[in-house]
């Protein structure tokens, strides 16, 4: 076996610095070439979202035989171990032959440890809780429901009552924010002085959260509203920041003061911080983990929240406490089949009935086809559009024509004669700037290139200058521009994905608008972290957004980070119409290429990991 060489200068440096230690102290005659290769791939795979990297796909073809003298190699070199030996390296080899850096391997370790150990916890009895039956009932009537269909969301609260860990999984309009109003209402109902948290991976998340659970306990008892907590934070808010990287002041030795923590979006969370967070959070507490498993992956390694979610089985024991727990027949409580290695079972609930999107929408089908990787199903329901809600643009070339330039600028008309009407920054006017500015967004599948978000949003720039005349040389800060930050700054109380409009002062000085629940603030751009324009955003950073009307676009080509969950969260950010263009081919080669993320954490749950 010979050494791979790689252009990749963070592969190259890691390989260079574990074949100098090697040489150190391995025994003559180790193959340093392999350790090379092997040190190599596994940090191109972390550089990809992948946790570890299988040793047959860094030698593909190879066999049974030689896969085995190339791990007696490998662990020969004395810079990799086997996973389990107690022994200390910077690479790890599993039985699974997958190699990890060492790191990574232990925060998987860790996390599925933490996870079944709460998962394993006594659950509370349904006795016990037969109190909170009638609240329940108020929350989710029975009358009028088809008996045979039980109410999903009613189940997830129930079970989040019953067991300590409890991860709820659904699209979007599926009702994971109102069940999350419901088991608080429960909860404090029951305990009035439960110390509760709400959190996500981003600020613009933790901010929807709030909003969206003051909006959902408008029908609530005034009494269970006031005590409903009023703020979410982000996680490494939540775990504290500090100023040494990677460390937070809550971790297991000292442990959050919560009783129960809300975690929304948790898609978003990848290995290393979801491990420190449920590290954080004392054994006793309740966790619960809201998210949509189809959706992107986080941007660092690690697909955790699909894994964890794989499995909704509910046991027999599980079922009769739920159903006497809601009056749900227990022989209607039939949870769906799983879609991977059977993990944390009881703990898991997959809600499936939209209120968002009718079974028959556009929109709906359409996302269910690409969810399912119905490719040629997901293209005839574009093309078909029943409803009116659904548009294709059929781009076949590789850059931005003129026509999707044009259609990215329409829908942006009604925002920028927003702009011209009222350019005065009080109250009045940033509310219909931001309604008009919210009714639409242009979606880009890349951030760099002819048709990325950069370049889109410098083409709706120019033209808000033009109609607001404002120089084409003009400073950045003028009138209506939009921008979204990029990084959290606690002192401003500001947060990365947070969206701000820029508008002029009473002395016409340029600041920058964001809104902080009813009301407005007012920044002076210098004082701004790091920003960019809002008019087209990425589809990672649009994940947790909702918006009337979406222009979707996707790149001349396929390419290998354009997968079916990327195609279905875009299509998912629109409530009312979308327009999705890009080529027939790229469409369908997208529905037909899910997410592969290389992990063990899914055998880890199982206990074979």
């Amino acid at each position: 076996m010979t050494e791979v060489l790689t252009d990749n200068a963070l592969a190259q440096g890691f390989a260079h610095h574990i074949a100098k230690w090697a040489l150190a102290s391995a025994p003559p005659g180790a193959d340093l070439a392999a350790l090379q290769r092997a040190a190599a791939g596994v940090c191109e795979a972390l550089q990809q979202g992948h946790v570890c990297l299988p040793l047959e796909e860094l030698y593909p073809g190879a066999g049974t035989r030689s896969l085995q003298a190339l791990r007696a190699s490998l662990l020969a070199t004395g810079q990799v171990v086997a996973a389990g030996s107690g022994q200390v390296a910077p690479l790890v080899l599993d039985t699974h032959d997958r190699l990890y850096l060492y790191r990574y391997h232990d925060y998987e370790t860790r996390l599925a440890g933490a996870l079944v150990r709460r998962a394993a916890q006594m659950p509370v009895s349904a006795l016990a809780l037969q109190a909170l039956r009638p609240r329940l009932e108020s929350l989710f009537p029975s009358a009028g429901r088809d008996p045979s269909r039980p109410d999903w969301q009613k189940l997830a609260v129930a079970l989040a009552l019953l067991k300590p860990l409890v991860i709820i999984s659904g699209g979007p309009g599926t009702g994971k924010t109102s069940s999350v109003v419901a088991l608080l209402a429960c909860l404090l109902e029951q305990q009035p002085a439960l110390r509760v948290a709400l959190a996500a991976p981003t600020g613009k998340a933790a901010a929807r959260l709030v909003e969206a659970l003051r909006t959902r306990a408008e029908g609530l008892p005034e009494l269970l509203r006031a005590r409903l907590p009023t703020e979410a934070f982000t996680v490494h808010r939540l775990l504290g920041v500090t100023g040494a990287a990677g460390k937070h002041r809550h971790h297991a030795q000292n442990p959050l003061p919560l009783d129960a923590l809300i975690v929304d979006e948790a898609s978003m969370l990848d290995l290393s911080l979801a491990t420190r967070l449920v590290e954080a959070l004392p054994e006793t507490a309740r966790l619960i983990l809201l998210g949509d498993k189809d959706q992107l992956a986080a941007v660092e390694a690690g697909a955790v929240f699909a894994e964890i979610s794989a499995d909704p089985s509910l046991g027999t024991d599980t079922c009769a406490a739920l159903s006497s727990l809601t009056g749900v027949a227990q022989g209607t409580i039939t949870p769906p089949a799983g879609s991977g290695v059977p993990g944390l079972r009881d703990s898991v609930v997959w809600l499936q009935e939209s209120h968002r999107f009718s079974a028959d929408s556009g929109i709906g089908r359409l996302a269910a086809d690409i969810r399912a990787g119905r490719a040629q199903a997901a293209f005839e329901c574009l093309e078909a559009d029943t409803d009116g809600s659904l548009r294709w643009l059929p781009e076949e070339g590789a850059g931005l024509s003129r026509a999707l330039a044009a259609q990215a600028l329409a829908g942006f008309d009604a925002y920028f004669q927003a702009v011209l009407a009222d350019r005065t920054g009080d109250a009045g006017a940033l509310d219909s700037l931001w309604s008009a500015f919210d009714r639409f967004r242009v979606l880009c599948a890349l951030r760099e290139g002819p048709r990325g978000a950069v370049d889109i949003n410098l083409l709706c720039e120019r033209r808000l200058k033009d109609r607001v005349g404002a120089p084409a040389t003009a400073a950045a800060w003028f009138a209506g521009r939009p921008v979204m930050l990029s990084r959290n700054d606690y002192e401003l109380g500001l947060f990365n994905g947070d969206v701000g409009i820029c508008l002029p002062d009473a002395d016409g000085q340029p600041k920058v608008y964001f809104r902080a629940g009813g009301a407005y603030r007012a920044v002076a751009p210098v004082r701004l972290p790091e920003h960019e324009g809002a008019f087209a955003l990425t589809v990672h950073k649009a994940q947790g957004s909702e918006f009337e009307e979406i222009l979707l676009v996707l790149p001349g080509q396929n390419s290998r980070g354009l997968t079916r969950e990327l195609l279905y969260t875009g299509v998912t950010r629109a409530a009312r119409r979308l327009a999705l263009a890009g080529s027939r081919a790229v469409i369908v080669a997208a529905c037909r290429q899910p997410t592969r993320r290389h992990s063990g954490l899914a055998q880890a749950l199982h206990g074979g990991g």
